[in-house]
Order: C-alpha cells, then structure tokens, then sequence
C-alpha cells in the first residue's frame, strides 16, 4: 500500500463534557469521545494516535472490553447522541466498527461490556430513553437481548461483571433514584436480584472489581459520598460464625443456581466538598501465574479534586491515600477519573474537556503533573499562522483563543504540538482572528468590538525556552524592555489588563486584615504569576497564567463580527460584520499603527464571509453571503497619504456564476489569480491581468469544478508543485480536505485544467464542516529544524479547523505531488 499523500502531523481535541467518556485501556492507549468521533490517544507519546469516526452524534460514553488475563484490549465500546452502541475491533493494526446497536429512543449516556467467550460479547448500555439494553455481539452481528424500564427514571452509569467461579453475569445500575440496582442472568434473562440504599441523591457511576474471588462495587453520588459494597459466596463455616458477639453489618442474601451470596457495606468514604462524578478501581495486574486486582479507588469530583482511597494494612480502614487537584480559573469540576494499568499515572478530564493528568514521582515521592494534549471544547471557527511559520493561533465558540506550537521533548526525536498560551479567555463566542505582526493579532467575537492583543514578556521567554530559539532572534526589532510581564482579567470585566514588573512586587500577600477598605477588597481578581516554562504548561497555567494584554478596542461595527484579513505588510486591518442589510455589509479598514479607521468599503448587500489581501498588498478580495465577490484596490502606495483602496471588479447578480453563498476565497502566492468556493459545490478560479491596466476584466480563467459537496473553506499553496501547477486545498461541509491542482489552459471546456491529488480518509476527515484552511507561509515541517533545510524544503504543511472542535495539521510531500 502506498503511503498517503496527506500525512497527519497534529491532532488538537479534548474530551466531551459528559461523565462516562473516557477508558484507560491496558495497551496503555486512552480512549476518550471527542464531538462525533472516538480518539485514540498515546499519553507516553503525547499524541492522538488514531480518530474513529462512526457515530453522527456526541460521543457520550466510552468503554474498553478488558480480558481476564489482562493483555492488551482488541475491543471497544462506545455510545452517543445519536442513540446507537459501536463496537470496535482490531484489525490488522486498526480499529473498525465491526458490529452497530440500534435500537434505543434517546441518547446513550453510559456503555459497559464483558467478554463471555473469544468471539461472544456482552454489552449493557443506559439511555436517557429510561431504559438499560443487553446486548448480544458475536461475529460482527448485534442483537437486543433484552430490555430493562425504569420508567420515568434514568440510569446514570451500568457496570457488568461475572460471578466468580460461576461465570454469570451480573449487572449493576445507578440512576437518579438513589438506588444501586443488582441485576443477574437466570436461565437467558436478567433479573432484578437487590436494591442497594443508603445514597441521598443521584447516584452518578458504579464499577465492579474482583478480589480473591469476592466481588467489591463502588458507588458515587451527588450526595458527596462513595458507598463500597462487597459481595461474597456464603460458606457454612461463616454461618456458624454468627454466635460470636460481633457487629456486623446488614447483608443482603440471594442465590444463584443454588450457591448463596451475600452483599453488605463495606465501607462509606467522605472526603469530598462536591458532587462525586466518577469512580475507578485500580485495574488488576499479572503478578507470577494469577492475576491481581489492589484494592484501590480513584475518585473524581466537582470539587476540582482526585482522592486515592485503599484500607489500610494493619486495621483495614479506608482511609485517603494521595489527593490532587487544580486550584484557580473560572471553571466548574472533574466529570470523571482514570488510572493507568500500572498505577503511576492518574487521569481527570474536567467540565471545559481538558485532560488533567499526574504521574507518581518515585524520586521525589508524591505526584507531579505531566504534559497532555489540550483542544477547543466546541467549535473551530478559524485560525492563523504566524508570519513566520512557528505557531498556529486559533478561535473558537468555547469563547477561548488558543496557541499551539511543536515541541522536542529531552531524548526524543518526535516533535509533538502543544497548546502553550491562551491569550484570550472571553466572555462572547469567538469568531474570527488575524495576525498583524509576530506577536500581535485581532480577533473579532459575537460582540461589536474588535480586541487587539500583544504579546507579553513572559510569553516570548517561555516560546524560546520551548521552541529551543534565542529570545534575540524571536523579538529581532521589537524592544522586550517595554513588555508588560503578562496579564490578568477582573473577575467581572473581559479585558485582559496587563501586568508589569512592578505590579508583581505590590502583588505580596498583604497583613490579613477584617477592614475590607473597597468592594474590589473583597472581591480579588485572579492575579497572574511568571511561570518559567521548559515543558507545555498545565491547564491550571493556561488558565491563568498564559494570557495576553489587551491593548486595543476597535469601535465601528454594528452587528456581531464575522471574519477580518489583514495585508502582507500588516499595516492594514480589514474587518465585516454580520449583516441583512447594504449599510451594515461595508468592511471597515483601519490602520495597525494608529489603530483609527481608514475608509469604509460599501458594495454588497449581505454579510461578507471572508476576505484576503492579495500576497503583493495591493488587492482585497471579499466574498459574500449575497453570492457576489468584491475586489478592492489600493490607491498609490508611494504617496504620503493614507492609502485608500477603491473598488475595481465585482460581480453582480447577473453575472454571479455561483448560485448559492460564497464560503472561502484565496490568493495564489503571484497575486494573480484568486480562487472562490461556494455552497452551490463549485470552486473557480478567476484572473488574469488582475491590476495590470485600467478596464480589464475580472472572469474564471478555470473550469468550474464541482466538488460534490459545500465547498466551505479553500485555500492556495504559497509554493509551486514540480511541474508549476498550483495546489489547492478543498474543505467540504462533510469534513473531508480534497486537493487538487490547476494549471492555466487555454481550453476550458474539457476540465482538464484541474486534476485531484488527494484526499483526507476516513479516519483525517473531520466529522463536521470544514471551517478553515490555512497553508504555512514558509515551506518545511514546523519544528524540524534548519539543520535538514533541503530535505525541508519537499515538505509543506496545512492545517485546518473544524466544528468537530478539532484542529488539524497535515504534512504534505509537495515534491511527489
């Protein structure tokens, strides 16, 4: 098989915000949902490994099938939104959907399954549809064994496990009654066996594991508290036991074909200030020929902390082991908890998708953050590289700005990107952003102002430290003398403030005084603290510490803004609103040096969707939603006045060739020829002669190619194939990327002026709408180095957002194009 054209160099995503929806497998990969897909991710590696995309809805719930012998899982269970249970299988290194259960009404929001023979499975799945499913998988095929009501109540979390010694499975089911549920499998059918109480709210998630041939299940629940329940065979000798005056707890007594068991409490743990949201026993291990379970119990809770639970050796009292968590930021809790195989490294994800994960320091003592890869919580809705290549900025409507750059770790040849900065945490979806300058940019929100941010010392310093760059040839010009150190936002504003050398010394803690002198006193903004970097940040850091100082409010607009574009020179800023009618459709230019409005653009009637300077400076394309474009020129650029750009060419309704919004346009990197694509499947090509003389004009010098599908996003390679064609990158409404390459014909009957060249697969699509594309402005692999610069130079990259929250970056071999 031939390698792909398009190589996945980056995948940027976090974790959907439901409970259920991450599983540490024992092949040491994580699974987790992110939007509509199952990612794959490598934490020794720091990577997503692999997207599975199947569901069309949310992913809610994931679970790895794990084997009794404690080898690697070849199975995986998922659930979403869009009512179905996936199962995946390995197959020759990949991981397909071998077998999809259909069948519940409402969203699946916790999946669970056991493996009853090597081609046999059992699935249990909870829906918000007030049901439990059963499941029955065996060779590719899924058939409903049976279904559990409950009513009008819904079940939080399912857990099966099989009786040991016995083989029969039982299951346990936790919802809003506050009830733990037991359910065994009597000749084909589950029956209802016991009712656990002692929970006083809803109970959030149940797990099972085995000991020494006992059964133990925790229970949490937003009463605070976790409930461990032990289930055993009883025995005669245990009978005759019971004359001893000894306090026992209250069991519980059923039987199954003939055996008798019991279940009692074993023990209740609180430790936590907040709703308990997940659970997890520490997976059993291998240890000589049997196989292990500890008996420990990682919780996560909205409290913002991990408790370790076990009892102790000498007197067998549970008591709290290790506690971790995460102080500062505006965010809610964890949603759920992980451990790896081994025990060293424990996983949160939180209420805002971010992974939160510690490793167990056996040379220190005591557990100490690591590294994991961070990503948007909703959708993409555009992104920007810097001038020079290094780093890739991104908006999105998690109301979030993001900084992703590669990074080398110590003794490892793989560069891997991690988000390093988030210079803006906002209040309102973003929408739009540009550079305008190496470490300067504009983004635009669902708000009427436009917020120009820079870049503070601290962040310079710790892009040096990371990328291994001297902080001379990182500033060049810019005096770092001036910087502010950093920033920090009010608690009740949404402008970052910069914070300076001096405003960290009047920072120490003050004398602990009753008087509060002011209402601000009382209510102190999260200040920001320097953090020396040599290693990505944690999100506590991004949070709080990584932000940029806002140091310009553009006033003008008078509707939510939509899309801005800055000139090659980054002297001019160009911006558009959201628009129904001609007066509120003007782009409004505005100098990047003074920061005041230049001219006002009128010409089309409905919200321009993008823009772009040409690379030379002197043209501004706008599209529109009323299917028209704009090209706009600026005046002479030699003269001491203010540039002023004046329309040249447009298309009107009458001689529009797409019929439906124009989505994207783009330059080629020669400023003579520009490219447009639109809803109606089309993508055209238009030139040539562009500013050559006065009267040419603008018409397609391409064929109209029809994509197939809504051609949302579009964009040129600034460099030229071997054969001096040029290459285009397609993105669709389905969230796959086509590329194509075009060459000038004179004939442009045939088509044969355009030639496809490659295409995202299943597993690099997107699984929703492609919303931005952007090639790097430099030729080469970001973060591999000069040393390999003609080896570079074959190499081109482009990365791409979506509204499946994912950033995507791709390596393309230009030379073997």
């Amino acid at each position: 098989m031939s390698a792909p054209v398009m190589d996945t160099c980056h995948v940027s995503c976090c974790a959907n915000r439901t409970p259920n929806v991450v599983s540490w497998g024992r092949g040491g990969l994580i699974a987790f949902g992110t939007c509509n897909s199952v990612a794959l991710y490598n934490p020794q590696e720091i990577r997503i490994v692999e997207l599975l995309n199947k569901h069309t809805g949310r992913v809610n719930a994931v679970q790895w099938v794990h084997k009794q012998d404690c080898s690697p899982e070849t199975q995986l269970v998922s659930g979403g939104s869009d009512n179905n249970v996936i199962v995946w299988e390995k197959q020759d290194g990949k991981f397909t959907a071998c077998a999809v259960c259909s069948g519940h009404s409402g969203p699946v929001c916790s999946v669970d399954a056991v493996s009853l023979s090597s081609s046999h499975l059992l699935v249990a799945s909870a829906s918000s549809d007030s049901t439990v499913k059963l499941w029955t998988c065996t060779s590719g095929t899924a058939e409903c064994l049976q279904t559990v009501c409950f009513g009008s109540g819904f079940m939080m979390d399912v857990s099966l496990v099989l009786l040991p010694g016995s083989r029969v499975p039982v299951l346990a089911c936790g919802g809003d009654d506050s009830r733990v549920h037991l359910y065994v499998q009597l000749s084909g059918q589950f029956q209802r066996l016991l009712t656990l109480t002692g929970h006083e709210d809803w109970i959030r998630s149940v797990e099972w594991a085995t000991k020494d041939g006992e059964l133990w299940l925790a229970s949490c629940s937003q009463d605070c508290m976790i409930r461990v329940w032990r289930l055993f065979a009883k025995t005669v000798a245990e009978a005759d036991h019971q004359t001893d005056a000894v306090i026992k707890m209250k069991e519980n007594i059923f039987q199954v074909s003939g055996d008798e068991f019991a279940v009692s409490l074993e023990t209740v743990l609180a430790g936590h200030e907040n709703w308990v949201y997940g659970i997890h026993w520490q997976p059993p291990c291998v240890k000589g020929d049997s196989v292990e379970q500890p008996l420990k119990l990682l919780s996560a809770s909205m409290d913002k902390t991990m408790i370790l639970w076990g009892p102790e050796e000498d007197s067998g009292v549970w008591v709290e082991l290790v506690r971790v968590g995460e102080v500062g930021g505006n965010t809610l809790g964890f949603y759920g908890c992980q451990m790896s195989p081994d025990g060293s490294m424990i996983l949160a994800h939180a209420f805002h998708g971010a992974l939160h994960l510690w490793h167990c320091d056996r040379n220190q003592g005591g557990w100490r953050p690591s590294v994991v890869i961070s990503g948007h919580f909703n959708a993409v809705q555009d992104l920007s590289w810097d001038p020079e290549g290094e780093f890739i900025i991104t908006v999105g409507s998690d109301q979030t700005t993001r900084l992703f750059t590669p990074w080398t770790r110590k003794g490892c040849s793989q560069v891997t990107w991690h988000e390093i900065s988030r210079p803006q945490i906002h209040g309102f979806d973003m929408q739009c952003l540009t550079m305008v300058g190496r470490f300067q940019f504009v983004s635009g929100a669902d708000e009427k102002v436009l917020r120009v941010f820079k870049a503070p010392r601290n962040f310079v310093e710790n892009l040096a430290n990371i990328s291994c760059t001297s902080l001379e040839k990182l500033l060049g010009c810019n005096d770092i003398a001036d910087l502010p150190e950093g920033a920090s936002t009010p608690a009740l504003g949404l402008s970052n403030k910069a914070v300076f050398q001096g405003d960290l010394a009047s920072q120490s803690p003050q004398q602990d005084s009753k008087d509060f002198n002011s209402t601000s006193d009382q209510y102190k903004e999260s200040y920001f603290h320097p953090v020396k970097l040599t290693e990505p940040p944690t999100e506590d850091d991004l949070l709080q510490n990584t932000l940029w100082p806002e140091v310009q409010k553009l006033y003008g607009h008078g509707f939510e803004m939509f899309c801005l574009a800055s000139d090659s020179a980054k002297t001019v800023l160009a911006s558009a609103c959201k628009a129904s009618k001609p007066e509120h459709a003007a782009i409004l230019l505005w100098s990047t040096s003074s920061w005041k409005q230049l001219q006002s653009l009128p010409c089309h009637s409905l919200t321009i969707t993008q823009m772009a300077f040409s690379p030379n400076g002197r043209l501004l394309l706008a599209v529109s939603r009323d299917r028209t474009w704009s090209l706009w020129r600026r005046g002479n650029p030699d003269s001491d006045t203010e540039t002023s750009f004046s329309l040249y060419a447009n298309t009107s309704k009458d001689t529009a060739v797409h019929t439906r919004i124009i989505w994207s346009c783009d330059w080629s990197s020669d400023s003579k020829y520009f490219v447009t694509s639109s809803r109606d499947k089309k993508v055209i090509i238009w030139g040539p002669g562009v500013g050559e003389c006065e009267g040419v004009s603008v018409t397609p010098c391409s064929s109209v190619l029809d994509v197939g599908d809504s051609a949302t996003a579009v964009s040129i390679c600034p460099f030229l194939c071997s054969d001096q064609s040029y290459l285009l990158a397609v993105g669709l409404e389905n969230g796959q990327i086509v590329l194509y390459k075009w060459r000038p014909s004179q004939d442009l009957s045939s088509g044969s002026d355009w030639s496809r060249c490659g295409e995202t697969d299943a597993c690099q699509s997107h699984t929703l709408v492609v919303k931005r594309l952007r090639w790097r402005p430099r030729p080469g692999r970001a973060g591999h180095g000069e040393q390999e610069r003609n080896e570079e130079q074959a190499w081109v990259q482009l990365a791409s957002a979506g509204a499946d929250h994912v950033v995507k970056i791709f390596n393309i071999k230009i030379s073997a194009l």
